[in-house]
């Protein structure tokens, strides 16, 4: 059968890395089940069991999972109806030596429980540096643009000006607080290791022959191995739920910063102020050839809507596990776990694509402006009028007046804001005509922003980049191929 006969997540097929989908392959699974079990038979034989040299070795040689081991393993399953021993047997066949030595005194979570932690790791190891690349792309672009005044805008109606690089740094820390939370689960993940059925280490014990100390060098020998700092202390059949809830938790959260970016994007590109990356050949719409749609900012909230929702997954089978352990967590963690590093990873390559090719349309963003800032100014005039002795309350009416006549060639006319113009023709304000123009700087009304963006992205961003420089020195901007 085809491939084009069968249900592919798209994931797989249009937004993830190879990298990442390499992590939770089937091949990749499977023999690190493999591995697993030569790390175990290598520890063990280490503390005194009498496992032969040529058994190890047998082992080691075949610890990546032919096609044709597949097949024996399916074969198997069928029989059983048990995976991981299904692997035991096909194992078996690969490394005859070893047939009655792997997974001795281990429960099927040894393998299955022990390589997630392994995958987790991994993946996360492979999200951290593409997070902190779109940090790095929108920290050179706030920086460019720390100076460039643009509305601000609160309940989406225009507000007092920003710059576009202090609207970038929003985003930047909203997105340095996910690389936080995600280094800080990385720090904290550990191990299951060797623990048993229930986490009594009841046939490690009996194995060792009642010396619980081989017991805990057995675990302090497959952390090593495994690159693990430490075991959790308390298990049962399996490392505790918990542990993929804080891991969702952190990662899933770039999910509702993505959109949140995204979200703004989007927006400014219906107002043309900026736009994502835009090919040559690319094209907008089937039907009005014109348009420049921005798909990819669509893309990314897309998929965070999915990202951002799957907690609630994580902590529903947590809750759900009875006393040491039921097997309704086992099939939504096979598409769980995956699914979240498959569309975290497709995020971040999307985002990467776009903020390392933003582009500002700085007339418009001034038309923009031009339009609010006679009304931002009024206050000012206010001030200058006082100074020369005219009354505070006077000129507060006439403003008023005057503005809501702009404001009515603008919202009933479609015209342009003159509200300046109307200014300079009234008598009332003759007095400070000469000052006006100067009173509409757009740079008068950005306030501190170009020093926060400033302090912030060469301060805390900086170095906050610092442990990822190696990683950003190398890392080139992601290219979508679809």
């Amino acid at each position: 059968m085809s491939s084009y006969d069968k249900y592919q997540t798209p994931l797989a097929t249009r937004y993830a890395s190879q990298e990442m989908m390499s992590i939770f392959s089937a091949r990749t699974r499977a023999s690190t089940w493999r591995q697993l079990w030569v790390w175990l038979a290598e520890a063990e034989k280490e503390l005194g069991l009498n496992i032969p040299d040529e058994a190890i070795q047998q082992m080691r040689e075949h610890v990546t999972v032919s096609d044709k081991a597949f097949d024996v393993a399916r074969e198997y399953e069928n029989k059983f109806r048990h995976d991981v021993m299904a692997h035991v047997h096909a194992y078996g066949e690969d490394a005859p030596a070893a047939a009655g030595h792997i997974h001795l005194g281990a429960t099927s979570c040894y393998v299955t429980d022990n390589a997630d932690l392994i995958f987790i790791q991994k993946a996360l190891d492979l999200i951290l540096p593409k997070l902190a690349k779109v940090i790095q792309n929108l920290k050179e672009f706030a920086l460019k643009y720390k100076d460039t005044p643009t509305l601000g805008f609160t309940h989406y109606q225009p507000a007092q000006l920003i710059t576009i690089g202090k609207r970038a740094c929003q985003w930047i820390q909203e997105l340095v607080m996910d690389l936080e939370d995600i280094e800080t689960v990385r720090e904290r993940l550990q191990f299951r290791g060797a623990q048993g059925t229930t986490g009594s280490q009841a046939t490690f014990l009996e194995l060792f022959e009642g010396n619980a100390d081989k017991i805990v060098e057995l675990n302090k020998i497959l952390c090593k191995k495994a690159g693990f700092p430490s075991t959790y202390p308390i298990s049962t059949q399996t490392y505790t739920r918990k542990v993929d809830l804080r891991v969702a938790n952190a990662v899933c959260a770039i999910g509702a910063t993505a959109e949140r970016i995204a979200s703004d994007i989007r927006h400014l590109a219906n107002l043309k102020e900026m736009e994502e990356p835009f090919e040559k050949s690319q094209i907008g719409s089937s039907a009005m050839a014109y348009k420049r749609n921005p798909m990819r900012s669509e893309r990314i909230a897309a998929l965070s809507r999915k990202l951002a929702n799957l907690p609630v997954n994580f902590s529903n089978t947590f809750k759900a596990q009875w006393f040491e352990r039921t097997l309704d967590d086992s099939a939504i963690r096979r598409m769980d776990i995956p699914e979240m590093f498959l569309l975290a990873d497709s995020i971040l390559l999307a985002l990467d694509n776009v903020t390392n090719g933003l582009v500002i349309y700085p007339s418009v963003v001034r038309a923009h402006i031009d339009q609010e800032l006679p009304f931002m100014a009024t206050e000012s005039i206010l001030m200058k009028l006082a100074q020369h002795g005219v009354s505070r309350q006077d000129a507060h009416e006439e403003i008023r007046v005057l503005s809501h006549q702009a404001s009515a060639v603008v919202k009933q006319e479609g015209g342009k804001n003159d509200l300046l113009e109307r200014i300079k023709k009234s008598e009332f304000f003759k007095p400070v005509w000469g000052e006006i123009d100067g009173l509409v700087d757009p740079a008068l009304f950005i306030g501190n922003c170009p020093r926060i963006v400033e302090d912030y992205c060469n301060g805390q961003v900086a170095e906050k980049l610092s442990r990822y420089q190696e990683t950003l020195s190398k890392a080139e901007t992601a290219q979508l191929s679809i």
